[in-house]
């Protein structure tokens, strides 16, 4: 354990953690490759990868160690944008494909969700609170994170009018749950999109979460959640980054915040589900997780030691509620010839 000094500065306890944040770089990237390798060969028997390529930083980081497992000839990328998808999406995830020489589709979505009934289902639950949401309306989930009333979390709704004002409405759980199923069809349309071509291909389908992502249950279960590898999953955000430092992937790639790309208005993943910027998380998780006292990590993470010990209580509560996400389809009992 790590407690912190007292005569510890919060300078000495930053580049503290940092320093048991930090990997190597190059290793790392040659263990997961290596690992890639075995598992495509001995467990899944598939030829190649695909995945989604969204112009995150988890999704690009991805596709680089696939390349580095595989082969650029045996990875293939799917651009899957929509109508609500941010306008530089398609361009930042096209840039990745071609800075890694993979192939890739481009597969506008918006004709499956309009067919699935999502525009229409989304917005008939935003008019149960905002009854003149509309064309030109624009939208999104906002969490209260750790400073909810009472310590419980609470959904407000964000939402832009054509002429620019913005109203915020806290959210009855039915309507946040009828928004989120609706939602969830993107996750979904995008996940059978992928193993489409895996099929085709007779490749396997990589998933992207990063360690945070996964811990938490930040993802649809059958949608974003599903895969047949998740080579980041044990990284933490920042080890990410130092990933695609080293795999020297675009500039705008590795600058880009975090985001969900989800709802028509500019969304962070701490404003919809993270109780904090996700590299304060880091600090915080990774604290939790190897028994580092709250005052060395509020240092290093900028916060105060109450808002460490809410984001602490935080992460419990989110693996607590979204373990069923985790599970595999459950049997009433074992078939041993199987299992």
């Amino acid at each position: 354990k790590h407690g912190r000094r007292p005569e510890q500065s919060a300078s000495e306890s930053n580049r503290c953690m940092k320093e048991l944040l930090r990997i190597d770089p190059a290793a790392e990237t040659a263990r997961i490759a290596a690992s890639i390798q075995r598992l495509l060969t001995t467990d899944l028997r598939r030829r190649g990868l695909v995945l989604g390529l969204s112009g995150g930083i988890d999704s690009s980081v991805t596709a680089a160690l696939a390349v580095a497992a595989v082969g650029r000839d045996r990875v293939f990328g799917i651009l899957m944008p929509e109508r609500d998808s941010s306008p530089d999406t398609l361009e930042l995830s096209r840039s990745v494909a071609l800075n890694l020489g993979i192939q890739y589709a481009v597969e506008d979505i918006t004709p499956q969700l309009e067919a699935a009934g999502f525009y229409r289902r989304y917005a008939e639950a935003v008019r149960s609170v905002v009854p003149e949401f509309g064309e030109g309306w624009k939208s999104k989930l906002v969490t209260s994170g750790v400073k909810g009333e009472g310590g419980f979390t609470y959904f407000t709704l964000v939402a832009q009018s054509p002429d620019g004002t913005v109203q915020r409405h806290r959210l009855p759980a039915a309507t946040y749950l009828a928004i989120v199923a609706a939602t969830n069809f993107k996750q979904r349309l995008r996940k059978l999109m992928e193993y489409y071509y895996a099929d085709r291909l007779n490749y396997a389908v990589a998933g992207t979460p990063n360690r945070l992502e996964y811990d938490q249950g930040f993802f649809v279960k059958n949608g974003d959640g599903s895969a047949d590898i998740k080579p980041i999953a044990h990284l933490y955000k920042c080890q990410v980054y130092q990933l695609a430092d080293h795999l020297q992937l675009p500039e705008t790639i590795r600058s880009r915040p975090p985001t969900t790309d989800t709802y028509s208005m500019p969304q962070g993943q701490d404003e919809f589900f993270f109780s904090v910027p996700v590299l304060q998380l880091d600090y915080c998780l990774y604290g939790k997780n190897h028994g580092i006292d709250p005052g060395t990590v509020a240092s290093a993470a900028g916060l105060d030691v109450a808002t460490v010990l809410a984001v602490w209580k935080d992460i419990d509560r989110k693996r607590s509620t979204t373990r069923p996400l985790h599970l595999p389809p459950l049997l009433i009992e074992p078939v041993p010839e199987i299992h």
